[in-house]
């Protein structure tokens, strides 16, 4: 008869208090430091967004106007993340028995999908202003933009430390030096406007920002559908981890092997091993929980042992069973 020990893996004695502990130590230790970052990336874009909306008016630049409803896109998207940041924090309840974890994956897909919204009427605009080009004042295009560049650059580097554990800040982190390249790139479309008076290359500039803009964000978008889809998460390799799995002594099978983020930075596992000596105690369980996270950055393991009963099969044993 197969034994049902899921009870065991989150016993005292296994990986689950260490990585409990563990994490909301670094949770804490670090939402300060998050918290302060986004809410200067807040504070100085929100700032940016109206001093180019206000001379984009008056210096007649859709560069600038286009540049300043993307800088508005971004200063919701950093509220986005940091609400999701903070959500991810809240203890799990008999509502939501994982928390919110997944709030930041909800998060950085959102904030794709309104960034390209967002970059699509931007395009459409420039296309119209390319067919009807009007005069730009290129030295308040040039002084602006400059200053944008200081802006994007100084947020982008708030978020440059976190950008590759936790694909939220990578969005933060994308979004400012992808303004910082844009900023820079109407930088130069107002001196070479200034010399010639080309005032077609106002709209030309902006729509390379909208493909600068697609480009950047298309992996955001496809990464963080593919995690908000259950997809195993990049850079661990199933095949591998069911190896590891079927090298434990005892382990004569896995099956219902499942992989998946529980959040931008936190991966969780499940998986039935059949061992016909039966559970092999709390210390062995507790070493698995350690090799994944050391080797695999698997967290949150929760494992089922079966002994293999022939007269009690497990319901879940296919290989295409979900």
């Amino acid at each position: 008869m197969a034994h049902d020990h899921t009870d065991h893996t989150e016993s005292p004695h296994t990986h689950a208090p260490p990585h409990d502990h563990g994490h909301h130590h670094g949770a804490h230790g670090h939402a300060p430091v998050n918290g302060r970052a986004f809410a200067i990336g807040i504070g100085l874009n929100l700032s940016f967004v109206l001093t180019e909306a206000v001379f984009g008016v008056l210096g007649h630049s859709l560069a600038l106007l286009a540049d300043a409803g993307h800088n508005l896109s971004d200063v919701l998207g950093l509220l986005m993340a940091w609400g999701a940041s903070a959500l991810a924090n809240r203890p799990p309840s008999g509502r939501f028995t994982y928390g919110l974890r997944s709030s930041s994956i909800l998060a950085a897909l959102a904030n794709a999908v309104f960034l390209l919204v967002v970059t699509g009427g931007i395009a459409w605009e420039a296309i119209e202003r390319l067919l009807h080009p009007a005069s730009v004042a290129s030295v308040v295009v040039i002084g602006v933009a400059a200053f944008g560049v200081v802006i994007n650059t100084g947020t982008a580097l708030l978020f440059l430390s976190g950008r590759k554990g936790d694909l939220n800040i990578r969005a933060a982190f994308l979004h400012m030096a992808g303004d910082a390249a844009i900023s820079f790139g109407v930088v130069v479309a107002g001196i070479v406007m200034l010399f010639t008076h080309w005032f077609w290359l106002d709209s030309a500039a902006s729509l390379l920002i909208s493909a600068l803009i697609v480009m950047a964000t298309w992996g955001l978008l496809r990464d963080s559908a593919h995690l908000a889809l259950h997809g195993v998460p990049p850079g661990i390799d199933t095949d591998a981890v069911r190896v590891y799995l079927l090298g434990i002594p005892n382990v004569t099978a896995v099956h219902d092997l499942h992989i998946w983020a529980m959040s931008t930075t936190e991966t969780a596992l499940t998986a039935h091993l059949v061992m016909p000596d039966g559970y092999p105690g709390d210390a062995l369980l507790h070493e698995i929980g350690e090799e994944l996270r050391a080797h695999f950055q698997i967290v949150h393991p929760t494992l089922q042992v079966e002994t293999g009963d022939p007269g009690h099969p497990c319901k879940l044993a296919g290989e295409h069973l979900v």
